[in-house]
């Protein structure tokens, strides 16, 4: 029998939606429940923080994560009303959520919400907000690794001794751990001199930064690092610092990458030095796996710790790095984590 090009392409293509579709089904009867049937899991991502490039990248790694799992994804954004997504967590509860991401927040405002889902037999993982809560675990970029490795190439870079500015909203979880390996790294180099600290998450954060760190340059012109452990500050502080004319005297260390970061790290001398970050879509997909193995009955552990990775402007430049992807791509350790991945899940 003579079967024309056109016909063949259909048999083929028939064959191969029908072959995935029985993969699919293979892999879920392949995996415990409850994701044997995955599309009856509901699960909600309830976030605080959303504004900037860090936070999308996070939002797509759960959304990859969730699809790769089959569950129904819940997204409900805050937007750094805290008293909001407390409210948005008795929402999911009342959705009949399975499993409940909390993504930053506010301890005070998310605790008794927290246990609120906990008593109805919820499951939950918390990224980056400490909910004192046992039967949460806690997705953690290891902040203060981040901190150190970012604080280990300003030593580097400019010796043991210097005047710097900081830039710090305490109450946020990561920037609390964080600060506590800048109190430890003035502790151990007491060359190290303080002459401001400041900051705020008001929007836009960055330009709201912006906005402080040209008052602090202005009556601090003797400032050599700025030491800005979130890029959103760090991007602020780069704004103050070319505006002052000031990209060669002073150095800008950070936490955190994105796409853009990568740009202003790039340009002809730029005043940002060094990042040390995890891939936030990576902490992303982690923070779903967590979750999952929770609700499949598993224990992924009190803390679940993403390692981050040193990126220098040096690495960028020579490496020829100019975004997310050439940065997986040439920094290997940075595209994937091998955390929270027992045999049975299913990867992006």
């Amino acid at each position: 029998m003579n079967l024309s090009r056109r016909m063949f392409a259909k048999l083929l293509a028939g064959v191969s939606l029908a072959a995935s579709g029985f993969v699919g089904l293979a892999q879920a009867a392949d995996m415990p429940a409850p994701f044997d049937n995955p599309g009856e899991v509901k699960i909600a991502l309830v976030r605080y923080l959303s504004t900037g490039d860090f936070f999308q990248a996070y939002l797509s790694g759960v959304e990859r994560q969730s699809e790769a799992l089959g569950v129904d994804l819940r997204v409900l954004d805050s937007r750094q009303d805290a008293a909001l997504q407390a409210d948005m967590v008795d929402q999911a509860i009342a959705l009949g959520v399975d499993g409940i991401i909390v993504q930053h927040g506010l301890t005070e405002s998310m605790q008794a919400a927290v246990q609120r889902a906990v008593d109805a037999g919820i499951k939950v993982v918390a990224f980056d907000v400490n909910v004192e809560n046992p039967a949460v675990p806690q997705i953690e970029q290891s902040d203060r690794d981040l901190a150190r490795l970012a604080l280990e190439q300003a030593i580097a870079d400019n010796g043991e001794s210097w005047k710097a500015g900081y830039v710090y909203v305490p109450g946020i979880a990561p920037l609390d751990r964080r600060n506590e390996t800048w109190v430890e790294f003035k502790e151990r180099y007491p060359g190290i001199d303080e002459k401001a600290q400041f900051g705020t998450l008001d929007n836009p954060i960055a330009n709201s930064n912006a906005n402080q760190a040209r008052s602090v340059l202005s009556a601090n012109p003797d400032i050599t690092v700025m030491f800005a452990p979130y890029d959103e500050f760090a991007k602020g502080v780069k704004i103050a610092v070319d505006e002052a004319g000031m990209s060669e005297q002073v150095s800008i260390y950070s936490a955190d990458v994105s796409t853009s970061d990568i740009a202003a790290m790039r340009e002809p001398n730029s005043a940002w030095k060094a990042t040390a970050a995890t891939n936030p879509a990576v902490v992303g997909e982690v923070s779903v796996r967590a979750l999952a193995m929770m609700l499949a009955g598993e224990n992924p552990g009190a803390s679940v710790v993403v390692p981050p990775t040193l990126i220098t402007q040096k690495d960028l430049l020579e490496k020829d790095i100019k975004n997310m992807e050439e940065l997986s791509e040439k920094l290997p350790q940075f595209a994937h984590a091998p955390v929270a991945v027992p045999e049975w899940m299913p990867l992006p």
